[in-house]
């Protein structure tokens, strides 16, 4: 059986769950709060950390800010793209307002900015507001 490890994105805990029932609805083991949620979670700079760093899905971060209007353009398309990549994904949203120092700890220099970790590594890296197919599309090329 393969397992995954996920990081809860509401706790933090890490969980090792076989790679059948990611999209049957796993949850957190502390916590309860669904590993492959349908829509894009707010994280904070210390989740956001241990998931890139110990995660078996990609991670794909977008850096916003709410008084960004691009990032407001492309709020639901992240969204939509996130229902699109449930278990061969997880999408996130972290607010560079709230969190700036990690803005710079990940050195973003505009917003929105979409950063795909893979197992503790940054992958690659997208500034400027996208559409759904666009970052699906993004999201899947290697």
């Amino acid at each position: 059986m393969n397992m995954k490890t996920l990081t809860c994105l509401a706790c933090a805990q890490l969980n090792r769950v076989p790679e059948d029932r990611l999209m049957s609805g796993a949850k957190c083991g502390s916590c309860g709060a669904a590993l492959v949620p349908k829509q894009p979670m707010d994280v904070d700079p210390a989740v956001l950390q241990k998931a890139a760093q110990n995660d078996d899905l990609p991670l794909v971060v977008d850096f916003w800010a709410p008084w960004c209007g691009p990032c407001k353009m492309m709020g639901p398309e992240y969204a939509k793209a996130s229902k699109k990549l449930a278990g061969q994904a997880r999408l996130v949203k972290l607010d560079t307002q709230r969190h700036q120092s990690t803005g710079g700890r990940y050195r973003i220099k505009g917003i929105p900015t979409l950063v795909a970790f893979e197992r503790g590594k940054e992958k690659k890296r997208q500034a400027g507001a996208l559409r759904e197919g666009q970052i699906v599309a993004w999201v899947k090329a290697r």
